[in-house]
C-alpha cells in the first residue's frame, strides 16, 4: 500500500507537506492550520461537483494526515528532520472520518456570525484596503467592484462611491472612465439585477427559517457562494475568526 508521502505526489504533485498545505516550513502552528483550512475548503467533498466528489475525497482525506501530521509538534519534528512521515503510524488514521475531524477543527458559519463579521468589516480599515484593490482592479467597474468587495451589495453603492470620490480628489487612486463616465442605464440594469437577487433572497431566507434582517445576510450568502476562490477567503476568515474546537474528541468511523 502507497505511502502518505506517494499519496501526496499523486494527487497535489508534490510531497511536501508544507508545500502542500501553502506554507512554509517555519509557519506557526496557526499558520499550518489557517492553510490546511484554505485548501481542503477547495476539495471538501460536500463543495465539489458530483464528478469531482471521488477525487476530492481522496484528497481531503490525505489533507487530513497531513494535517495531523504537521499540527503534531513531535511528528512534525520528525518530519522536518527527516523528511519522511511514519507510515505505520499514519495507517492508524486511514478509517478515520476526516469529515468529523475537519468539523472539530471548524465549526460551520451561522447567519449570526456573518452578521457578527459584516458589522466588523463595514466601515474597517480591512474593508477600505478591499474597496481600493477592488477599484484598481476593475478599473472602477461598479458591478464588479461590489461583487468583489466581502459583504457588499448595491446598498453600499452609495457609500463606496462617496469614498472612491474621495481617494480620487486626494489622488490615492486613478478616475477610471467606467467609474466616473458610468451612465444611468448601466446603474439601472444593476439595480435591477440586485432587486432580482433581492428576491431569491428573500426565498432562501425563508427556507433557513429568518426574518427580516436574515434575507440580507441570506444575500450576502448566496453571493459569497457565487464567487469562487473569494468564496473560499471569506469562508476561511470567518470560520478562522469564529470556529471554536468543539467538546469531545473525534469518534471513528468509516473513511468518507
Amino acid at each position: 500500500m502507497p505511502g502518505l508521502l506517494d499519496i501526496c505526489q499523486d494527487l497535489f504533485g508534490s510531497n511536501d507537506l508544507y508545500e502542500i498545505l501553502g506554507v512554509k516550513k517555519e509557519s506557526t502552528a496557526k499558520e499550518v492550520k489557517k492553510g490546511y483550512h484554505k485548501v481542503s475548503l477547495r476539495v471538501h467533498p460536500d463543495r465539489v461537483s458530483p464528478e469531482e466528489k471521488e477525487e476530492a475525497t481522496k484528497k481531503f482525506q490525505a489533507l487530513g494526515r497531513v494535517y495531523s501530521i504537521l499540527s503534531d509538534e513531535n511528528k512534525r519534528g520528525v518530519y522536518d528532520e527527516t523528511g519522511d512521515v511514519d507510515d505505520d503510524e499514519s495507517d492508524v488514521t486511514r478509517d478515520r472520518d476526516w469529515s468529523d475531524y475537519w468539523r472539530l477543527l471548524f465549526k460551520k458559519v451561522s447567519v449570526d456570525d456573518i452578521k457578527t463579521f459584516e458589522k466588523d468589516y463595514k466601515d474597517s480599515a480591512e474593508e477600505l484596503d478591499d474597496l481600493k484593490s477592488a477599484y484598481l482592479e476593475n478599473e472602477g467597474n461598479m458591478d464588479d467592484i461590489i461583487d468583489t468587495v466581502l459583504c457588499a451589495t448595491i446598498d453600499d453603492e452609495p457609500r463606496f462611491t462617496k469614498i472612491l470620490k474621495g481617494l480620487i480628489k486626494k489622488k490615492e487612486i486613478p478616475d477610471f472612465p467606467a467609474f466616473s463616465k458610468e451612465g444611468k442605464s448601466k446603474k439601472n440594469a444593476r439595480k435591477r439585477k440586485h432587486e432580482a437577487e433581492a428576491e431569491e433572497a428573500e426565498l432562501e431566507a425563508k427556507k433557513l427559517g429568518l426574518n427580516g434582517e436574515g434575507s440580507l445576510q441570506a444575500l450576502i450568502l448566496k453571493k459569497q457562494q457565487s464567487r469562487g476562490a473569494a468564496a473560499d477567503d471569506f469562508f476561511s476568515q470567518l470560520e478562522a475568526k469564529y470556529s471554536k474546537p468543539q467538546k469531545g474528541g473525534g469518534k471513528r468511523k468509516g473513511k468518507k
